[in-house]
């Protein structure tokens, strides 16, 4: 029989662990988790995949578009399989399984620096898109009423967060990532289906944008960066996971898949007619937002942003629950801060006024993500998962599984070297039209 000291510890982590955003709700459907992937992997960067085309061409974009949505696929596959991978034992957080792989101290080391770059950082970035998409829509929808500056939208944009990252788990966002969801679908739609209605121009040029071999190759290097980031969905597959029920019948990795499919066919619905038929029809004169290219119908752009601000509103609740997570699991367990509403309330609202706040301070943050997110989209969505499934599943050297994922590991290591220096030259090229506090 076990101490009643033990008993008592049990209990209270068991109460901390119900508590909890990742952990607290376990009843949830297979295809939440279609809604939640779709809106974690299908971002606003799917608007930027024209421009990523006119930077790589025909040839090298089509075989990265398709090449990237391969290979993230499986690896998808390899996390949900992970999930389980010890009977009886659930790793419900990313840094989980790093831990059952590397040891507690390297595994976190491994997984959290890279997991928190890419969840903050799409955080902010959703800051300032969801600011810009929303001063877009205003701007488009009364040419004549006074403009108000991108902080000021922003502010808006943040104050909707501050109401729902008080949704205390992943099960009880679902609507607003269903919405988000099916928002991604539309806009990308209206940017695809705009584009082919407006025609292929009779002068479009295919040529590259930059006039010299250098300019050329840190674009190629660059956009290669921007197509790494418009995958970014795995750093919160676990955490999404872990809210469906499993029991060893019925395993929770059944379910999963199914949402995983089903949002990895409404990625490829919304990615490839977009970064296609976009270039096809304006070729290098593309912008890096179609939507800005298109400009008419104007309601229809004003339509599409309205969407892309609903998406992205979706999109940070997704991102930001594992951080909720981390620093709600870091307050408690390791600050002994008592659970309950009022640390909640604190916490993720001042998790939302930091995120507004480099947003604000940093309007062309995006920039700056193709450089650092380089160094973190690559590895947790292209190789850590192989290395991962290497480590723990141990394959039979030189067989099938061994090469697949061997391969994969080399193409998202040459991912994490180069996509960032292309990433700082552009930062570099673009410095002196970047303006703080905008």
């Amino acid at each position: 029989m076990a101490p009643p000291s033990s008993m008592s510890t049990e209990k209270e982590e068991k109460a901390i662990d119900d508590w909890l955003p990742i952990t607290s709700s376990r009843n949830a459907k297979w295809w939440y988790s279609a809604f939640h992937n779709v809106t974690a992997m299908v971002g606003a960067g799917v608007l930027s995949l024209p421009y990523a085309m006119s930077e790589l061409g025909w040839g090298p974009g089509v075989v990265a578009m398709l090449l990237s949505w391969v290979i993230t696929l499986y690896t998808l596959w390899q996390m949900v399989e992970m999930h389980e991978c010890v009977p009886g034992k659930r790793f419900d957080r990313y840094h989980e399984l790093g831990q059952h792989a590397f040891g507690d101290k390297l595994g976190l080391w491994i997984v959290v620096p890279q997991q928190l770059i890419v969840e903050v950082g799409v955080c902010i970035v959703y800051m300032v898109t969801g600011g810009k998409s929303f001063e877009k829509c205003y701007a488009v929808s009364c040419p004549d009423c006074k403009p108000l500056n991108t902080s000021s939208w922003i502010m808006i944009f943040a104050a909707i967060h501050l109401l729902l990252s008080q949704l205390p788990n992943f099960n009880s966002i679902t609507l607003v990532s269903l919405a988000a969801a099916v928002m991604s679908l539309s806009y990308s739609t209206i940017a695809w289906a705009a584009s082919a209605h407006k025609g292929r121009h009779a002068a479009v040029d295919y040529s590259m944008k930059a006039s010299t071999a250098t300019g050329q190759t840190f674009n190629f290097l660059s956009a290669l960066g921007d197509v790494a980031f418009a995958y970014a969905g795995h750093n919160v597959v676990l955490e999404i996971q872990a809210t469906i029920p499993s029991t060893p019948d019925k395993p929770s990795k059944k379910p999963m898949w199914q949402g995983v499919v089903l949002a990895y066919i409404v990625v490829a619905i919304c990615y490839l007619p977009v970064a296609f038929v976009g270039y096809y029809v304006f070729g290098n004169a593309v912008d890096d937002n179609i939507l800005i290219t298109l400009e008419k119908p104007r309601w229809l752009i004003a339509m599409a942003n309205i969407f892309v601000v609903v998406h992205v509103i979706g999109s940070y609740q997704i991102y930001a629950m594992p951080v909720f997570d981390m620093l709600e699991t870091f307050l408690v367990k390791k600050l002994r801060f008592r659970p309950g509403l009022p640390l909640r309330l604190i916490a993720r609202s001042l998790y939302v006024v930091f995120t507004a706040l480099v947003g604000i301070a940093v309007p062309f943050f995006g920039g700056l993500l193709g450089f650092f997110g380089g160094f973190a989209f690559a590895p947790t969505t292209y190789y850590l998962p192989c290395i991962l499934w290497l480590k723990i599943k141990k394959p039979k050297t030189f067989s099938l599984s061994w090469f697949i994922n061997w391969f994969c590991i080399i193409v998202g290591v040459l991912l994490t070297v180069f996509a960032p220096i292309g990433g700082l030259r552009s930062i570099i090229v673009n410095a002196s039209t970047y303006k703080f506090f905008s």
